[in-house]
């Protein structure tokens, strides 16, 4: 057998891959319809049939001119009600992708909708309920399990590629690696798995794909990204972190590789050798995530995450044991699962700061991918040639690849049936309708290896086959066949002599033939013995093998029982334990969160006592600045107050001094009279005219005779004196004795500068 399979042919190195076949597919687009909340009560979504739904416009939402209610149907590949189970929607979903997978076949699956339809539980999904990535990985496992290469024989070259190094490279480095991690506290330290990860699907849930070659070597090596803001960060990447100052993650790039394939430079790849531990792979870096609170969602995602399943295969040499040394018969294949963050409107979130800006990325970025979903179909409906800008944003340059025909693309559409999320389903349903009509081409098939297949197979049976003969002959052999040969050889009787010196003699031949005869004989005899001595030992052998194997199954038997009675308590205990460990991670999940909160509303607290203390210390400036404003202006006034009594002060001085002087004025007019009669007491006033006038205060009774009567007399009402003693000629009229005495005195007695004007009449209360 060994001898045939090593004259096998030299494998042929497979034709250079095509870009994409002649034939196309639709992009495979399904719909998950959640449940309805507790709180909802209104629902504007009906399941019509297994590919159908129908929109029902909630109260308050008029579509159409006449105010009535239009209901539109959307139809998809299939439709998933609110009963469907993880299980069933992985069947028609990503089971065809993972068996694409194993087959060298590339795939890509979205899971698309508003914020809190469901999309990351159908990505991620909940222990005992396993979303899409968990059961791929568990069906990717259970099919290559027993045809895993051993750890770095395969090893990525950092260009989107892979090697394969012999059997004692990979020794090497693995010895270099162990050396190089952390010893483990306890021996179970590296075998405890998150209790995120523990009952994830259930054993009656697995699946294993059909025909996978039994006659190549496996390895999975998984990557995990998110782009944020149209930024690329890995979140496998392993960075030391300072608590005094944190390091921000840095960004990665896109690149092209020799195929014209996409991919992120500088990612982390890590190979993983079971489900559990991609598993943990992924959690480790979901914890990294960004997700925040938001009025919709307490756990919102607020960036794309997509996680990389890469699937590297290489056939095995001509004898079945070692992996081809030949990079170029190595075939990478990936599927990648992506969780789009929802779109969402900022008023209904109640985003504020930054918030509003991841919001507008994450719609502009889904507005990106619905315009090249868009010019892809007009391209090929219409047979236009317009480009599609898909560098516009990170999401679809780094899948350009897909579209242009290098895998399957599918996509779950998640819907939330809750009136309030009308508008945004609508817009998704629009753009999932037009999704589906864009076509992507088939890729082509992985060449087969030269060699002819099931050499593993025939490998191993010549290996049992060799066993079970030895095993038959009373187990292995400890010395090899000629030495067994040489001892029989020197146990027989010595033979004679056989030199001929005479051709007459008869003696020689004779006696050497008769020792061969009896050699022989003895050596059949022996040889009798040898096998009687051989079945003797070997079927005492058997027989005290058979009873301590009886005895030991008697044994065996009751550890079995103990050690099942112990692993059920164990398994009743660890299960206790994840879901202790499953509750504390999502509290510290929570604290978490509520300490985001905290810090940000501590910084908004601190921004607004800062702006308060500015605008506290800016009306202290403004109050002192008035206040000195107030002092310069009080003090002004003062002085000008005090200026303008100082000269009120002054003119009425002057006027007092000038009234003082018409009193002396008048006064010595008054006093200048020879008689007590012809003193006039008066104040003298100015005039409008600018003149003089003299006000009398009193009134007296000037007497006089005269020898001529005046002409100016005046008669009594009666015609006849009232007294008898009165004299014609005596005065009565005021007015006319003022105006005498006056006349009289302007001559004689008037101050130089005063002018008489009159003479007005004033009594004496």
């Amino acid at each position: 057998y060994l001898l045939y399979f090593r004259k096998g042919k030299t494998p042929r190195r497979p034709p250079p891959r095509k870009p994409a076949s002649n034939q196309k597919d639709p992009v495979g687009v399904y719909c998950r319809v959640r449940p309805l909340g507790v709180e909802d009560e209104e629902c504007c979504i009906e399941v019509i049939s297994s590919t159908t739904i129908q929109l029902h416009a909630p109260e308050g939402f008029r579509t159409n001119r006449n105010g009535e209610y239009k209901e539109t149907q959307y139809s998809f590949k299939k439709v998933f009600g609110v009963s469907v189970s993880q299980m069933e929607l992985f069947e028609y979903v990503a089971k065809p992708l993972v068996d694409d997978l194993i087959h060298g076949k590339n795939g890509l699956l979205f899971t698309y909708g508003v914020t809190g339809s469901g999309k990351t539980f159908t990505m991620t999904g909940s222990p005992g309920q396993g979303g899409l990535l968990p059961r791929s990985l568990d069906m990717i496992f259970n099919s290559i399990g027993p045809y895993q290469a051993k750890r770095y024989v395969f090893k990525t070259d950092d260009k989107n590629g892979m090697e394969v190094q012999s059997e004692v490279d990979a020794l090497l480095e693995r010895q270099r690696r162990e050396n190089n991690l952390p010893v483990p506290k306890t021996p179970s330290s590296r075998q405890k798995l998150d209790p995120e990860i523990a009952d994830m699907i259930k054993p009656e849930e697995a699946y294993k794909a059909d025909g996978v070659d039994e006659d190549s070597s496996y390895s999975i090596f998984v990557s995990y990204i998110e782009i944020y803001n149209n930024y690329i960060y890995d979140l496998l990447e392993e960075t030391q972190e300072d608590a005094i100052k944190p390091k921000p993650p840095q960004s990665k790039i896109l690149r092209e590789d020799q195929n014209h394939n996409m991919y992120v430079a500088g990612c982390m790849e890590v190979e993983v050798k079971s489900a559990e531990e991609a598993f943990q792979v992924f959690w480790r870096g979901q914890k990294k995530r960004k997700v925040a609170n938001t009025r919709l969602n307490r756990e919102s995602s607020r960036s794309h995450s997509v996680f990389i399943i890469k699937l590297a295969q290489a056939p095995l040499d001509a004898d079945g044991d070692n992996i081809l040394q030949d990079k170029n018969q190595v075939t990478v294949s990936q599927l990648c699962l992506v969780d789009l963050a929802g779109s969402e409107r900022t008023g209904r979130t109640g985003a504020e700061g930054t918030r509003i800006r991841e919001a507008g990325n994450i719609n502009q970025s889904l507005l990106n991918l619905r315009t090249c979903i868009e010019i892809l179909r007009e391209n090929q409906m219409c047979g236009t040639n317009r480009m599609v800008p898909y560098r516009d944003s990170k999401v679809t340059h780094l899948f350009k690849n897909y579209f242009d025909g290098e895998g399957k693309v599918k996509m779950v559409v998640c819907v939330n049936p809750k009136a309030d999320d009308y508008e945004e389903t609508l817009l998704v349903m629009r753009f999932a309708e037009m999704t589906q009509e864009v076509e992507v081409a088939r890729p082509v098939d992985r060449p087969i290896c030269g060699f002819t297949p099931g050499r593993r197979h025939r490998n191993q049976a010549f290996k049992e086959e060799l066993s079970r003969k030895l095993e038959e002959r009373g187990g292995p052999i400890d010395r090899d066949v000629p030495t067994v040969i040489n001892h029989l050889v020197h146990s027989l009787p010595p033979l004679p002599s056989c030199e001929l010196t005479d051709p007459h003699d008869d003696i020689t031949l004779p006696r050497l033939i008769e020792a061969l005869q009896n050699r022989h004989r003895i050596r059949q005899m022996m040889t009798e013995e040898f096998n009687k001595s051989m079945l003797q030992d070997l079927d005492s052998n058997l027989i005290a093998k058979d009873n301590f194997i009886h005895e030991q199954n008697g044994k065996l038997g009751e550890k079995d029982k103990i050690i099942q009675a112990n692993k059920e308590e164990i398994e009743r205990l660890e299960k206790r334990a994840r879901m202790q460990e499953h509750k504390i991670d999502i509290l510290q999940k929570t604290t978490k969160i509520y300490e985001g909160d905290k810090r940000s509303l501590q910084h908004e607290l601190e921004t607004r006592e800062q702006r308060l203390q500015r605008e506290l210390s800016e009306k202290r400036r403004m109050e002192q600045r008035m206040h000195g404003v107030v002092s310069d202006t009080q003090h002004k006034w003062e002085k000008e107050c005090e200026r303008r009594v100082n000269a009120m002060q002054l003119e009425m001085q002057n006027k007092l001094w000038v009234k003082d002087e018409k009193l002396k004025q008048l006064k010595a007019i008054v006093t200048e009279s020879k008689t007590p009669e012809e003193r006039l007491p008066g104040e003298v006033i100015k005039t409008r005219g600018g003149g003089q006038a003299v006000q009398f205060t009193d009134i007296e009774t000037l007497r006089q005779e005269l020898t001529t009567i005046p002409s100016r007399k005046r008669k009594s009402s009666e015609g006849a004196p009232a007294n008898g003693n009165q004299s014609d000629g005596a005065w009565t009229d005021v007015e006319t004795r003022c105006s005498m005495a006056m006349e009289m005195r302007a001559g004689s007695n008037m101050a130089p500068g005063f002018e008489h004007h009159g003479i007005t009449k004033r009594r004496k209360p």
